[in-house]
């Protein structure tokens, strides 16, 4: 049997949790074309699984995991993010110690066993009567119900539950009366920039402002746009769905400022057992009239906002909110007060962004970037609340932000990769 020994070093002088694990297809040049089904990812570190007890056994069948040792298998994904048919990322979650360069192996031999509970999810549904993405960890789900600009959904316990939303058209404010751990909506979005929002700083004189792809000249004041001909329109695809990594690509087209002409995408990515999700961005057209036009990338003002923290590349608001459906006054009463609802932005420092807060548009905490050669960069979205299990209170959720902007301009790095043969064995068994 064949493997491919893989050596993931951890940058940081501090121990990394539950971490993500990037690997490009380029980088692995030695790997044969195999079908996903003849690779196997093996942690030796971890204690393999015992045998199957006869009950378990019988309900899953034989796909079920049977007995491993030297270590154990663990969830990963191939993901195929261009769909092109052939995959472009073996993505998995791992435990570092400080400084550790950790040792995976990757066989090589047909192994259809193992199943691997989903953690995170991602889709598209049609929600109140138009076309939304979601995508979810345990902790914290998010979707595009404006087509720019994130909502964000707080969980009471750890739970996956989107697909409840979008195929029973349930209101995120109420929907704890389905399933108290379902939780709630915590972001009011409305004209704001939510829990993520880009746009571009493209007026000289007024520094502070941004053009946004919903709202142009032609759009219809309510936050969505006009006519998908004569207006910004988008379009939506799941890349990913779990186990541990879920993904959305959102495209942007045909986006006139009136000061500039764009399009754009963004691939939004949810993480097992975390409380943020990252997006990368590239604007495939990028035509200002001002050459000095900037990307920004921004997140509401907690209104009331009582905490408040800034350093470079890093946003966090806080407050106590009433969490409410504005749409529902007059028809119930759908108030929940709640002691702390948090948010955070995060660009990482290669970008060089600056803090800027933008007062229009309900009170926004933005952050600006140069244009690079690539018209490209990264985010990252966070939120914690007290009603949760992780993150309750605003030093809880600063710790945990800051701790995550530290591993997220620090990624983890595949340091080498070498095929080599290996006695014939089933992987970890």
């Amino acid at each position: 049997m064949q493997r491919v020994e893989l050596v993931v070093r951890n940058t940081l002088d501090r121990e990394r949790h539950n971490n993500p694990v990037t690997i490009r297809r380029d980088q692995l040049g030695m790997l044969p074309d195999s079908h996903e089904f003849a690779l196997t990812l093996v942690d030796p570190s971890l204690p393999g699984r015992p045998e199957p007890s006869a009950e378990l056994f019988q309900r899953q069948g034989g796909h079920e995991t049977r007995r491993e040792s030297n270590g154990a298998w663990i969830a990963y994904q191939l993901d195929d993010l261009d769909q092109d048919g052939l995959w472009d990322e073996l993505f998995f979650m791992s435990d570092f110690a400080a400084g550790q360069s950790k040792v995976f192996y990757l066989y090589l031999g047909f192994h259809n066993r193992g199943w691997h509970v989903h953690r995170t999810h991602a889709a598209i549904g049609s929600y109140a009567r138009h076309t939304v993405p979601f995508w979810e960890s345990e902790n914290i789900g998010w979707k595009l119900w404006y087509p720019t600009d994130i909502d964000v959904f707080g969980k009471r316990r750890p739970v996956l539950m989107s697909h409840r939303l979008y195929m029973e058209n349930l209101d995120g404010y109420g929907v704890s009366a389905t399933d108290v751990a379902y939780g709630s909506d915590i972001m009011q979005v409305g004209a704001s920039f939510g829990g993520g929002g880009i746009g571009v700083f493209e007026d000289a004189k007024n520094p502070n402002v941004v053009s946004r792809p919903r709202f142009t000249a032609r759009s219809l004041g309510t936050g969505f746009n006009a006519g998908p001909r004569s207006d910004t329109r988008y379009a939506f695809t799941v890349l990913a769905n779990g186990p541990v990594r879920s993904i959305v690509r959102a495209r942007t087209f045909n986006w006139d400022s009136g000061a500039g002409k764009y399009e754009l995408e963004q691939m939004y990515s949810a993480y097992a057992g975390q409380s943020y999700a990252t997006a990368r961005v590239h604007f495939s057209v990028f035509n200002p009239d001002n050459p000095d036009t900037a990307f920004a990338v921004g997140m509401r003002k907690h209104l009331s906002e009582t905490s408040f923290h800034k350093a470079r590349g890093i946003v966090i608001s806080g407050a106590p909110e009433a969490i409410r459906n504005q749409d529902d006054d007059g028809l119930r009463e759908n108030s929940l007060m709640v002691d702390f609802v948090g948010t955070a932005l995060v660009v990482p420092e290669k970008f060089s962004p600056e803090y800027v807060f933008v007062p229009t548009s309900e009170g926004n905490h933005v952050l600006r970037i140069k244009p690079n050669n690539e018209r490209s960069f990264e985010y990252l979205i966070a939120a914690g609340w007290s009603e949760g299990t992780v993150n309750r209170t605003a030093a809880e959720f600063r710790d945990y932000t800051l701790r995550t902007a530290e591993e997220f301009n620090s990624p983890l790095e595949l340091v080498g990769a070498k095929l080599e043969a290996r006695p014939a064995t089933r992987a970890s068994e």
